[in-house]
């Protein structure tokens, strides 16, 4: 079938790819640009441990992307409703664009956070492996923020680099139930991780940080991890955002402003839907969605609400150790938890298993089926 329409999708994280394959898959009338900084696809979940040199977290995108996308190696500079403009000067003319740009940790909330390392990124991770495996014996290493985060963070380098002295400053697992928090402790107790819970650093120094009860605890490397930011794309290009910079769109992921702009992953809000986390547990539901509703918006028809919920968080403590939190749809923490040996395995198939799906989904394959205007709404539910 001779092409008919075509698709720039800004980005090839989870949502982006996701949502290329999707439409190249289903719709062959479909020709898709993906835009993205690099070849490779980077799996998020685990750039915590290419910080310990745990494990690595790149895949060739031509291994995930589908056979008929195209890909440019190249940054966006601005976005128009049917139009994204390039580094190099050039202007790509389309029907449709998928936001797609993700997140990155949080900067500027803490004086002299410049000074700190993160796991954010591929060459954020990457540096902070470079400077652990150059530190001496007995270095003060401070994980900053207690959250899902910061505990696979503290956890893998923990267990990775015995050698260093490891401080977590945040209540590790706050969100979590009394019994899944209690085991989080022992774990950390185990792995000799100290915690100093309570507290917020108010400022990251050359060697030390500061507490916001005055205190100084030594810091030769300071990691932060606690909060999240979007790139300002959307803002530089005068797209509706919300006070964060995060694209708003309606709940059938169509822009706020009703133009042909689609968005997903991490760097949208989605309106009547606060329970939407970043993670690429949503990502990947949002991208299927986001494909779907491109394909309305091309066709002329109105494209359908999301329905989505959660039903566990799998969180790393280790390579041998882990928690699968269950959860109510809306990502409220239940009562239940697998911990310990059993739930690591759990999280490491889980994560195998989401880069599997998208090989492949890139032939064509493990995708529902096709729905017409007509269907019934579905839930999208996320492992």
């Amino acid at each position: 079938m001779a092409t008919q329409f075509h698709v720039v999708v800004v980005g090839a994280g989870y949502a982006g790819v996701m949502t290329a394959n999707r439409l190249l898959a289903e719709h062959p009338e479909v020709a898709v640009t993906v835009v993205n900084p690099r070849r490779v696809f980077v799996e998020r979940v685990r750039l915590h441990q290419v910080a310990a040199g745990s494990g690595t977290a790149t895949h060739d995108l031509s291994d995930l992307l589908h056979p008929r996308a195209i890909l440019l190696v190249d940054s966006v500079v601005g976005i128009e409703p049917n139009s994204v403009s390039l580094t190099d000067g050039t202007t790509l003319q389309c029907d449709a664009v998928v936001y797609a740009v993700g997140s990155t940790s949080a900067s500027g909330t803490i004086a002299g956070d410049e000074r700190a390392f993160s796991v954010s990124d591929l060459e954020s991770a990457t540096v902070l492996r470079e400077a652990l495996l150059a530190a001496n014996d007995g270095t003060p290493v401070v994980v900053i923020g207690g959250g899902l985060t910061g505990l696979e963070t503290v956890t893998e380098l923990a267990q990775a680099h015995p050698r260093h002295s490891l401080l977590l400053v945040g209540d590790p697992g706050a969100e979590l139930p009394p019994g899944t928090r209690r085991y989080i402790r022992r774990r950390l107790d185990d792995l000799g991780v100290r915690v100093r819970a309570g507290a917020r650093v108010t400022r990251i120094d050359d060697h030390s940080v500061r507490l916001d009860d005055g205190s100084e605890v030594p810091a030769a490397l300071a990691i932060r991890t606690a909060g999240f930011s979007v790139p300002d794309l959307a803002r530089r290009s005068g797209l509706p955002v919300d006070a964060d910079g995060r694209l708003r769109v309606r709940r059938t992921l169509q822009a706020a402003d009703g133009t042909s702009l689609v968005g997903v992953g991490d760097a949208v809000t989605v309106e009547d839907n606060d329970h939407v986390r970043m993670s690429c547990q949503a990502a990947l539901p949002l991208g299927a969605h986001g494909a779907d509703t491109v394909w309305n918006l091309l066709q002329g028809h109105e494209p359908e609400p999301l329905s989505l919920g959660f039903v566990s968080r799998c969180i790393s403590l280790g390579r041998d150790r882990g928690v699968v939190q269950f959860s109510a749809r809306d990502d409220t923490p239940s009562k239940w938890a697998v911990r310990g040996r059993l739930a690591a395995p759990v999280k490491e198939a889980v994560v195998r298993g989401t880069i599997r799906t998208m090989q492949l989904q890139a032939r064509g394959l493990a995708f529902p089926a096709r729905r017409g205007p007509d269907a019934p709404a579905r839930d999208d539910v996320l492992a």
